[in-house]
């Protein structure tokens, strides 16, 4: 039970954080119609900043505040540079984000090296809960995680940048219409959702390992949420990232890892097959 309770944990907050990962990618794909091959590495990106704040510093809570800085002014830098001159062009899309992320990978790698490395955790206490002692910096993280979720989809359905992005994603023509600067718009979504995959990125560097192909793995699980989900379901997303990751936490309690992963794929090829608008149809938008 001790060993089921664990993983489980684990995999909850984990899915925690890949939520904001698939939040980022998410948004991205609703409003740009871009398939972001990169998108991984935006998380990589995250957990790198958050080693070189610790290394430049010697504080890792700095790199809440730099680790999404930087990615919000690389996410514009990015939209403007690549996306920007092929947004109607998907087949494109998908060739230039494949080149961004090798350029990310391999950037990374000719700075930092090759070794994966690992952060401490800054919490070192542990918290007795059902016979386990469980790490507070992993509940930290589930906390942090909670409140970027909730303070993003409040700054969506509450701000005028966050009405604006609806409202584009929504049709364009008619946004445009009523004056909202559509390529602002898509400047700033593109910024956010690096911010959000960085943050991502710092949250779970004491987790896992800092590793230029760190972001090799998250995708195909963030995608995975984004179709379980279903399509520019925000909401739905998340949900289905944080189901994903539990219940992928709890099939390890009985076999291994790449069992595990199966189960996620079979589920997502089983939505697909049944139910293609995805999961949580019926979640606020």
């Amino acid at each position: 039970m001790e060993k089921l309770f664990l993983l489980a944990m684990n995999g909850l907050i984990w899915g925690l954080i890949i939520a904001l990962i698939a939040l980022g990618l998410a948004i991205i794909f609703g409003l740009l119609d871009i398939i972001n091959l990169a998108h991984g590495d935006f998380f990589m990106v995250g957990t790198v900043l958050a080693w070189a704040t610790l290394q430049s510093t010697g504080s890792f809570w700095l790199a809440f505040i730099v680790a999404p800085f930087i990615g919000f002014i690389l996410g514009a830098l990015i939209q403007q540079v690549v996306i920007q001159p092929i947004r109607n062009t998907a087949m494109l899309s998908i060739v230039a984000t494949f080149g961004l992320s090798l350029i990310l990978q391999e950037s990374v790698r000719i700075t930092y090296g090759p070794t994966p490395g690992r952060i401490l955790p800054p919490i070192q206490s542990t918290i007795h809960l059902f016979g386990v002692d469980y790490e507070v910096y992993r509940l930290f993280a589930a906390v942090v995680a909670i409140l970027a979720l909730g303070g993003f989809f409040l700054f969506l359905q509450h701000t005028k940048l966050g009405t604006w992005m609806r409202a584009v994603r929504h049709d364009r023509e008619i946004a445009v219409a009523m004056g909202i600067p559509a390529g602002r718009v898509y400047i700033l979504t593109f910024a956010i959702g690096f911010a959000l995959a960085a943050l991502g990125g710092v949250v779970a560097a004491p987790i896992t390992t800092v590793d230029f192909r760190g972001g090799v793995d998250i995708l195909p699980f963030c995608f995975m949420a984004v179709i379980i989900g279903g399509l520019g379901n925000l909401p739905g997303t998340a949900a289905a990232a944080v189901l994903l990751a539990f219940v992928e936490g709890v099939i390890q309690s009985v076999t291994d890892p790449t069992v595990a992963r199966i189960a996620s794929l079979v589920l997502m090829s089983a939505v697909l097959l049944l139910r293609p608008q995805g999961l949580f149809k019926g979640l606020t938008r």
